[in-house]
Formats: structure tokens, sequence, C-alpha cells
């Protein structure tokens, strides 16, 4: 039986399939993390997923940057995004690699645990590790099945990697976009709650929770899900659209005006801008209207 596998991506495919926006992708590519190109594989995908989850997290470009060149030098790995397993400890990056974590900048090596989502340090803090040394593996393997069309096959990999680790956020959120898609929105909110969860500072998760509670007529929560998405990460475009759309369906004008203005600043050539702005001069124009009224009838 052949096996369909694409083993090239363009760049609206990637964007598309991470949910990232261009300038997201130009940013990364200025700062010097991720090459320009045109064409893609899926070593690239699995780097820019990397990429993505880490930022999501609130490090810096600039931080990760000199991580993978930090342990480029203390591993002699050329490509420690691919090579490597990432997590973050604190507001640092750490590596995964034959069974140890490495702070590369700090130079530290950690003793990673085989079970238990969170693990302590002498010093009192903890980081959150990466699940046991298979679940990279399958997670990469489900994703690729996701790619090529094979649903049923991605489904039944994420929902063995969260038996084996529930804490696996990037399974749980990807999993809940399939339910999502098959509009299961319930299960598809356990999923995207239990990434909140599992990691608190996963700004996708609770983008992607605010999106299944909208579609739920949670309105309320859904707001609260896509504020905690943009505290996480100011710069969120689609987090500042959608929250100016719930704001409008909850008839909160001005709020909604808000992060109209928000988004059309971050994403200034997105698909949506032009919406936007539309939304914008109807609110303004609204406001205008009710000055007049309020002035006309103060006059007589």
């Amino acid at each position: 039986m052949s096996e369909v596998i694409v083993n090239s991506y363009t760049r609206r495919d990637i964007l598309r399939i991470l949910r990232i926006h261009a300038q997201q992708l130009r940013a990364w590519e200025r700062a010097g993390i991720f090459p320009h190109i045109e064409t893609y594989s899926f070593e690239h995908l699995v780097q820019l997923r990397k990429l993505r989850d880490l930022c999501s997290t609130r490090l810096s470009a600039s931080h990760i940057r000199a991580s993978i060149q930090a342990m480029q030098q203390a591993s002699g790995m050329s490509n420690p995004l691919l090579e490597a397993g990432t997590a973050r400890d604190g507001a640092r990056v750490v590596f995964r690699h034959s069974g140890t974590l490495m702070d590369p900048i700090g130079g530290q090596l950690l003793f990673d645990f085989e079970h238990g989502a969170d693990v302590a340090r002498e010093d009192g803090h903890r980081f959150r590790r990466e699940p046991a040394p298979h679940t990279p593996a399958a997670f990469l393997e489900a994703v690729q099945c996701e790619e090529a069309g094979n649903i049923d096959e991605a489904v039944a990999l994420y929902e063995a990697i969260l038996a084996q680790a529930p804490g696996h956020a990037p399974s749980a959120i990807n999993l809940g976009t399939i339910y999502y898609h098959r509009k299961d929105y319930a299960r598809a909110e356990r999923l995207y709650r239990g990434a909140t969860e599992a990691d608190p500072n996963y700004a996708l998760a609770f983008f992607d929770l605010g999106n299944v509670l909208d579609e739920l007529q949670r309105m309320t929560e859904a707001i609260e899900a896509y504020q905690a998405a943009i505290r996480l990460v100011p710069r969120y475009a689609d987090a500042h659209y959608n929250l100016a759309l719930a704001y409008e369906r909850q008839g909160e004008r001005r709020q909604a005006l808000r992060h109209w203005t928000a988004y059309i600043k971050l994403d200034p050539h997105g698909p949506w801008h032009n919406h936007a702005r539309l939304q914008i001069r109807k609110l303004l124009d609204r406001e205008k209207l009710k000055i007049v009224a309020r002035r006309s009838s103060s006059s007589k």
C-alpha cells in the first residue's frame, strides 16, 4: 500500500498549517532564527512549530536565537531545533538531548525525569519538561498523518500520546482543533482547557479555547480566554481581532474599537485588515451620530 507523504510546503501552506502570520515569520527571519526561503520541508515545519510554541510562552526572539547558538557551540549540533527537544525553564530555553536537559547559556545540565510534568530544581524554581522520549516522535508522526489527510490515524496517535502524557499541550491543541472542525465543540473545549492547565503560558491554547467558547455562544468566557492570550502575547493580532468581534456581539462597542485598532496596527496587510477598518469606520460613525443626537436634544 502506498503512503501519501507531503514532501514540500509553500510559504502560504506554512502560514495556514501553523496558524501564524506572515509578519511573525518575517520577524523570525529578521531575527536570524530561521532562514528566508520559499519552499519548506517537513523538517522546516517541525522547526517552525517549535519556534511558534516557544514564542507563545513569551520568550523573546533574541533569547531564542542566543540559546540556539549556545546549544550549537555546546553540543556540536547543527540544528538544535530539529535534533533536540525544547522546553521552557522560567525565562530560558532548555534543550532535551540524550536523557538530559541542558541550559546552554548557563552551561547547566539538568536531570530529566521520565515521569511527572514539572521538576523542581535545587534553586527552588521549576521547569516544565517534555514528555517521555518517544512522545516527540509520535507527535511528529501524528502531525504528518494530519497533513497527509489521514485524520483518523492522527486522532489515534494524539489520543495515545495524551493517555501516556496528559500534559502534552501541543497534542491537546491539535486534537482539539480536529474535533473543533468536526463541530464536536464539547470535546474540543475539554482538550483546549487541558492545554491551558498543562501550560498556563501557552497563548495559542487560550486563543483556541476562546474560539470554541465563541462557537458555544458563551461570550463572557470567550472574552476572558482571548484576554488571557493577549496578556501572554500582547502583539497577538488574531486574538485582538477575535476579541473585537466578541465585544461587538456583547454590545461593548468601545472595547471592540480598541481591539480593532490594535489589530490593524499589528497586521496591516492581513486578510481581515479591510474588514477591521470597516468596523472601525462604522463604530466611529455611530459615535458621531450619538454626539450629534445629544447636542440636538440639549439645544431644545
